[in-house]
């Protein structure tokens, strides 16, 4: 869990992913598209992988990809993602972290 939350308070916005998740993919896809740029840490690439998936399912990730932390807290996965840019919350959490400006 220590290693998962260092992570997640190093940028304003983390993502932690699979470079074959097509979900991961999308998600990293609509952040760029709103002009913020997170730090990816691809799990599948990383020494420690299975321990930072182990610590992302014990958060309640499920699947543990796309995991988004945003202002170092845990936003959600794919659906709560969606679910909150589309009800317009994604671009407030976005501005009150410091990862959008406008």
């Amino acid at each position: 869990m220590d290693v998962v939350a260092r992570l997640a308070s190093q940028s304003a916005v983390v993502i932690f992913s699979k470079s074959t998740c097509c979900m991961s993919h999308a998600i990293k896809r609509l952040f760029y598209e709103q002009g913020v740029s997170p730090a990816i840490v691809e799990i599948d690439q990383e020494i420690y992988g299975k321990d930072i998936e182990w610590s992302l399912a014990r958060l309640g990730c499920s699947p543990p990809v796309p995991a988004v932390f945003v202002g170092g807290k845990f936003v959600g996965t794919a659906n709560t993602v969606m679910t909150l840019h589309l009800d317009g919350s994604l671009k407030r959490l976005l501005k009150e972290a410091g990862a959008l400006w406008l």
